[in-house]
């Protein structure tokens, strides 16, 4: 294993190895307030300043707090509004802390319960030493320490980057400030959080340059900012662009959270066939290398900056998301592939202390099976979306289209990108929109075949905007009841149970397995039944000219997945002997499936293994 520098001890007060990623704009909207105070972190999304302000609406009120109101024709008002919002958080966190830190150490309090959800740690010890201490001036001496020791998750905040449209109002276009992404990360940057942005979706150079401009994102002389940033990416090549981008305007990357490219809930980015394992071991054999290279970037441009004497920056974490589901694959991420820590996100939609879906919604997904988790053409963004097929959201989409009225009156309004039908960008989601999209298509020159994929193609989008956030506004009761989507990803069919934070917790550190299918195949082996299922779709597709691919890019592809193949036979020698014949079985039968489907699908490429 890779030794850890001095430095890294920064990180080995984290009180736990998992943090829980953002889901949807309303799954985790207000989760830090149900785990911060245990020492888990978890990423609020502040997209849907709508939301953010309804749900400081109900929190203050819950909490006995007064509530003024920020109208959204305000100036400024959707950086504000997110502002208010994250510190209202920050402050119910603060008292959460200062109550448990003053809780007794007896069974079934918030300061016991925080002890006992640790990991195996040195902290983890101290408490157990405390617990059996012989003698009650050495008990409660303990016990100081302990007080002392305790720390709140962080609570972080998510913008998808390619989500900075501008803003009208009244039919006038706002200055680029205001844009979506740019007044959220204002919102954020002038909140009293000390905590990260996490910045996904890809690169935003106005964004980044944006960045630059708040001091807060910039090192004290002790080295630390107040605020971090942290990349969501999908491959290495990915992380050191950016990571170089923003080392240039003086901006530190303090982790790269590398997530599946198609297991995973939410907006799935897939690669060309370019697995999970090959991408953390390139980042395992060249995060040194990374890490120097952008110190020397970074370095220079706070000397430019005036800053050259500040201290140097802890190294980047890495961490790795995307269908981990048992203990023995969280632990294969933290010791083969040497990441500091892991995100878990779909199994918490069925824990209702961590995560806001509403009742109805949680028994679609404690019955979700393999046929109700869909890996959709929902999203307006034009990117593949992991969608249940059972959700309100969807089972209302269709009975639109049944009644001849497709589509949403849009009435957020966040993703209006698309100026196919003139200079004010339209919603694909919405009615304005997929009416317009129907009327234009040339139906006497098209195919049937590609006639009825355009129809499906525009019809499948649903509002995002508004439905990812209802299933936070009808669990907390805040007005009538609204159809709700759901983003989880494929790894749900595989629980089928609520569960406690507790039981949850137990279950990722291999205290307890709570899992339903004995059958499961490993999350490696998933993410690569995914790809083949991908490649597939791929190849149907281009060769019915739905698409139009390169033979390239399916050679490409194919060798991706085999390099893969041939990477996870060697991981084979870490999993647990039990495990092994059936991992590498499953491997031989998705190669073969591999060399099948281009002789199957689309023989004229001439990729295959005979070729």
């Amino acid at each position: 294993m890779r030794s850890k520098a001095p430095e890294q001890e920064i990180f080995s007060e984290l009180p736990h190895t998992f943090h829980i990623p953002v889901m949807g704009t309303g799954f985790t909207v207000d989760t830090p307030l149900r785990v911060a105070r245990y020492g888990i972190s978890s990423v609020v999304s502040i997209g849907d300043d709508f939301l953010l302000e309804q749900m400081r609406r109900y929190h203050s009120e819950q909490n006995g707090l007064p509530f003024e109101p920020i109208d959204r024709d305000s100036e400024d008002a959707r950086a504000r509004r997110i502002t208010a919002y994250l510190d209202l958080l920050q402050d119910l966190v603060d008292r959460q802390m200062a109550h448990l830190r003053q809780a007794p150490f007896e069974p079934g309090s918030e300061i016991t319960k925080f002890f006992e959800l640790l990991p195996d740690s040195a902290l983890k010890q101290a408490y157990y030493e405390m617990v059996t201490a012989p003698e009650a001036d050495l008990r409660r001496e303990l016990e100081a320490a302990l007080r002392r020791r305790v720390r709140a998750g962080s609570i972080d905040v998510n913008i998808m980057t390619k989500v900075d449209f501008d803003v009208y109002r009244k039919g006038a276009k706002l200055p680029a400030e205001q844009s979506v992404a740019l007044s959220a990360l204002r919102g954020f940057a002038t909140s009293r959080l000390n905590s990260a942005v996490v910045l996904s979706a890809g690169m935003n150079r106005r964004l980044f340059s944006y960045m630059a401009g708040f001091d807060c994102f910039y090192p004290t002389a002790a080295g630390q900012a107040a605020k971090r940033i942290i990349l969501k990416v999908s491959d290495f090549r990915s992380a050191r662009l950016q990571g170089k981008l923003l080392a240039k305007h003086g901006l530190w990357v303090s982790e790269y959270r590398m997530e599946s490219g198609l297991n995973c809930g939410g907006h799935a980015f897939a690669t060309n066939g370019y697995l999970m394992g090959p991408i953390l071991d390139e980042f395992r054999r060249n995060r040194i290398a990374l890490d120097v290279e952008l110190r020397t970037i970074y370095q220079a441009a706070l000397a430019a900056r005036g800053d050259e004497a500040v201290a140097a920056p802890p190294p980047t974490r890495l961490t790795a998301q995307g269908g981990i589901g048992t203990a023995d694959e969280d632990r294969l991420m933290r010791e083969f592939y040497e990441v500091d820590g892991t995100g878990w996100a779909t199994p918490f939609l069925l824990v209702p202390e961590v995560t806001a879906v509403d009742n109805v919604h949680l028994e679609k997904l404690r019955l979700a099976g393999n046929d109700d988790v869909e890996l959709s053409h929902a999203s307006p963004l034009g990117v593949r979306f992991w969608n249940l097929r059972t959700s309100t959201s969807e089972t209302g989409r269709r009975a639109r289209i049944t009644e001849g009225r497709p589509g949403s009156s849009c009435p957020k309004g966040f993703l209006k990108s698309n100026t196919e039908f003139g200079e004010r960008p339209l919603c694909p989601a919405s009615t304005t929109f997929q009416n317009e999209k129907l009327s234009s298509l040339p139906t006497k020159v098209m195919a049937q075949e590609q006639m009825a994929a355009a129809i499906e193609s525009a019809l499948a989008k649903s509002c995002l905007c508004q439905n990812l956030a209802s299933g936070a506004l009808n669990k907390a009761g805040i007005g009538k009841e609204l159809e709700a989507a759901v983003c989880c990803g494929p790894n749900i069919v595989n629980f089928s149970k609520l569960f406690s934070l507790s039981q949850m917790v137990d279950h990722i550190y291999g205290r307890l397995s709570i899992i339903n299918k004995q059958d499961r195949p490993h999350m490696l082996i998933k993410e690569l039944s995914l790809y083949v299922d991908f490649l597939k779709e791929e190849l149907r597709s281009n060769s019915t000219g739905v698409i139009e691919r390169t033979t390239k890019y399916f050679a490409d592809f194919k060798s991706n997945l085999l390099d893969g193949i041939e990477h996870y036979r060697e991981v084979a020698s870490q999993l647990r002997r039990e495990q092994r014949a059936a991992f590498v079985k499953d491997l031989d039968a998705l190669m073969s499936e591999i060399e099948s489907c281009f002789s199957e699908l689309h023989p004229a490429l001439g990729l295959c293994r005979t070729a």
